[in-house]
Order: structure tokens, then sequence, then C-alpha cells
């Protein structure tokens, strides 16, 4: 394999792709905490997954369609602080700055079990 890199996952862990979101993403398994559902969430927003997206979004808040824009170029994840959201908890909040070319964007977004599986339920827009 000599010359061949393995790039790591959009999300800024070391794992490839495949190894860290990639499954996530194909369903072969579930994000086990909000932080790891977040993670996957950009990921998705990096490879512009919106059914991935929508999928993970709490059926409260989902919007019908989601349009993503191809011209923004994500460029990192940085997680500031995460509230509950474990394995053993049914709510759980991430705080993040999520880079663009450009600019970046500053949320607390916040998680919620459903069946089970951690959803997306909202964001607060940070300064």
């Amino acid at each position: 394999m000599t010359g061949m890199t393995t790039r790591s996952c959009p999300c800024g862990l070391p794992d490839s792709y495949q190894a860290c979101c990639g499954r996530y993403h194909s369903g072969a398994s579930a994000a086990p905490t909000a932080e790891a559902l977040m993670r996957s969430r950009y990921s998705a927003f990096v490879k512009g997954d919106a059914g991935y997206l929508l999928r993970t979004w709490h059926p409260r808040t989902r919007p019908g369609t989601l349009e993503l824009d191809a011209g923004t170029r994500w460029t990192g994840l940085e997680i500031l602080e995460t509230g509950e959201g474990s394995a053993f908890h049914t709510s759980g909040t991430v705080t993040f700055r999520a880079s663009y070319r450009g600019g970046s964007l500053h949320e607390r977004s916040r998680f919620e079990r459903v069946d089970g599986a951690w959803v997306y339920v909202d964001g607060e827009f940070l300064r």
C-alpha cells in the first residue's frame, strides 16, 4: 500500500470516513452519543448527504425538504462543550463551531432520543 493515504473523517476524528461517520451515513450503525450524531451530521453537510440529515432530524422539527448549498466548502469542526448526551441520557446538547470558507457557524444544538436513536431537535446560534 505504498503511496496510499487514508484521509481522516471530515468530523475531525482521526479514523477514516468509512470507520467513523460513514458507518452512520450508510445505516450500518447508529450514533451512540449526541456528540457522535453531531459529528456525523457535520460530515453529512461536508458530503452533501441531505437524506441522512433529514433522517436524523427530530420528526417534530424536521423540515419537509432540505436544500444544501453546493458552494459551501466546510473546513473544520470544533466541539466546544457537551451536556449529557451519553448512552445513559435521553437528551443532550453539543456546542460547536463549524468553519467554512469565508466564515463559521457557532451553535448550541439540542438532541433527543426517538425510539432509542439520537436525533437533532434544534439549535441556538451563538456569537
